[in-house]
């Protein structure tokens, strides 16, 4: 979940360089954040928040850095990283969970050494420590260690030297090469560095890589032995990062929903049937997700039931292990992903590829493990999603998953029209000044709220739980979402004036299920904002929508997360990057 960044070369001021890094790298973990650089000795620099704008470090050509989301030990500048060795010899940064630390820690206090912080990573400095004493070298030394830890964990070392190290378990890490062979960069992703690299590398799981005097190795942890490291030509330099004309990201990524939807319309047709075929074979079928991903996979899911008369199943990532057992060969597992690198995810992704699974994935994120594995890698092309909550990405999600549907259907070419059509949609809301003023009036009367409940249906059933998602991460209020059918057997309780419902209804064949939950409520005195193609009886506030027919749903979760989004403006919550939440979740 946190962000590792570093730097070597001549170019630039190392900690100039990191700083930048991290700061592309904040929506990893944005608790604390630090830097170290050599300049003779070793210099670090630790602040509690989000990546500041300027250090105070001295000029270097060598430095490391972290953005932390906290797992281990409360946010202050003590547990920040880099984390110094006892002797000052090292400095070392960490993303993911040493799952054995205490265990480490206890053997280490009773051989002498001494802890300071709270964190697991100070028990991997120690341990790392032990083995130099054995007069290993350092890169030997964080092998060494490397090998004893448990869990998914990447780690960046630097010496006085001027040596890096840098081992991957797990969690992400790329290395970028400048124009200049003697510019190197370390990062969590390619995004942070993109501007700067002509080429990179993607470690693999179970691979670490060297620094010294302008070159870099990469090795196998377990053996030791050198591998030659594969090269891919960096195709971001030109991307922009940048909120433009827009007050923040999340409203900028908002309005790249029709870019996004065309996007997917431009795939491969022949990877779509390929993958369509693998589905059709398939003993099961199961989509994949977590948090946003988790509503993506299982609207993902819809469609194939609906569109392409497959019983597939949705996971949620964390809480698939009664499923283990059940995956078995020519299974296929489709996994929608902005990072490519959620760790609860890839557990199961990694387990199912050992019993013989396919896989497929849906990623933003180029080299990510999940891509790595996967039998049929789809990528977005999406660009960078910057805001934490996504929202760009999962309208990219569901309509590549509606068309992976369709062409199980055999209908691929009447789903790309469908698509294309349904981006002209979007774009003529998001165009619409008078209906983006509405919106936010809607939002900031919501916003007084201390619950939302969301009713929906059918196509529309994961969408509110997606604008659920939404509202709870941006606006910090309780949400509720609602299977409209499922209303009565239990939260009708809780009906009563004063109480505030969404309700999306579609002009399809559940309708008057959706209109029948929309009485209930408002003959218990709720008040019902209905999103619908007309404004029907039942609605206290009505926002339009077009019909989209099959792709309804793909249009109406944008005045959701626009809703969602003027929430958290009107309550100066920080839109961007919301309270103890991080967008790649790296660690289980």
């Amino acid at each position: 979940m946190c962000g590792i960044f570093g730097y070597a070369g001549s170019k630039r001021s190392a900690a100039d360089a990191v700083l930048e890094g991290l700061q592309r790298l904040d929506y990893r973990g944005y608790d604390s954040w630090g830097i170290g650089v050599v300049e003779r000795n070793l210099h670090v620099e630790k602040k509690v928040g989000t990546v500041g704008r300027t250090t105070a470090l001295p000029k270097s050509p060598i430095g490391i850095g972290h953005t932390r989301w906290a797992t281990h030990g409360a946010v202050t500048a003590t547990n920040a990283h880099p984390h110094y060795s006892s002797d000052r010899s090292f400095i070392l940064a960490h993303n993911g969970i040493a799952e054995n630390a205490d265990a480490i820690k206890t053997t280490l206090q009773s051989e002498g050494y001494r802890f300071s912080t709270q964190t697991d990573t100070e028990s991997i400095v120690r341990l790392i420590e032990k083995k130099r004493s054995k007069k290993l070298d350092l890169s030997e030394a964080v092998r060494s260690a490397f090998k004893e830890l448990t869990g998914r964990n990447t780690i960046i070392v630097l010496a006085t030297d001027g040596d890096i190290v840098a081992a991957r378990n797990g969690s992400p890490l790329v290395i970028g090469f400048g124009s200049k062979s003697s510019e190197v960069y370390f990062s969590s992703d390619i995004f942070s560095c993109a501007p700067h690299v002509e080429e990179y590398i993607v470690l693999d799981n179970g691979q670490m890589a060297t620094y010294r005097k302008g070159i870099v190795s990469v090795f196998d942890i377990q053996t030791g032995k050198k591998i030659r490291a594969v090269r891919e030509k960096n195709l971001l330099r030109d991307v922009s990062v940048n909120k433009g004309k827009y007050a923040h990201f999340m409203l900028k990524e908002i309005h790249e929903a029709p870019f996004v939807v065309q996007q997917v319309t431009k795939e491969n047709a022949r990877k779509y049937r390929g993958l369509a075929l693998a589905v059709k074979r398939a003993p099961r079928v199961y989509c994949i997700g977590s948090g946003t991903a988790g509503a993506a996979a299982a609207q993902i899911a819809y469609y194939l039931r609906v569109y392409g008369n497959i019983p597939a199943t949705a996971l949620i990532g964390a809480e698939a292990t009664d499923y283990r057992n059940l995956i078995g060969p020519k299974d296929v597992l489709i996994a929608p992903s902005q990072s490519g690198e959620t760790a609860d995810v890839l557990e199961v992704l990694e387990l199912a590829k050992k019993r013989g699974a396919t896989i497929a994935s849906f990623v933003n994120m180029p080299g990510s493990m999940m891509t790595r594995l996967s039998d049929y890698p789809f990528m977005a092309h999406a660009g960078p999603e910057i805001c934490v909550m996504s929202t760009k990405i999962f309208v990219s999600q569901i309509a590549w998953g509606y068309l992976v549907a369709k062409a199980v259907q055999g209908a691929l070419p009447e789903g790309i029209r469908r698509l294309k059509k349904t981006a002209s949609h979007i774009n003529v809301l998001l165009s619409d000044t008078a209906y983006m003023s509405e919106i936010a009036r809607h939002g900031k009367r919501m916003s007084r709220n201390k619950h939302i409940f969301l009713l929906g249906k059918a196509q529309n059933l994961q969408i509110i739980k997606e604008g659920m998602v939404k509202m709870i991460e941006g606006a910090y209020i309780h949400a509720h979402a609602i299977a409209a059918g499922d209303l009565k057997h239990y939260a009708i309780t809780l009906m009563e004036p004063g109480v505030s419902v969404i309700a999306l209804v579609s002009d399809d064949d559940v309708k008057s299920d959706t209109l029948n939950a929309i009485h209930e409520v408002r003959a218990r005195g709720a008040e019902v904002f209905g999103i619908a193609p007309q404004k029907e009886k039942g609605f206290t506030h009505y926002l339009h929508v077009p019909d989209g027919g099959e792709t309804s749903a793909i249009i109406n979760v944008v005045p959701l997360q626009l809703l969602a989004y003027s929430m958290a403006v009107a309550l100066n919550n920080n839109v961007d990057k919301p309270r103890n939440i991080a967008k790649s979740v790296t660690v289980k």
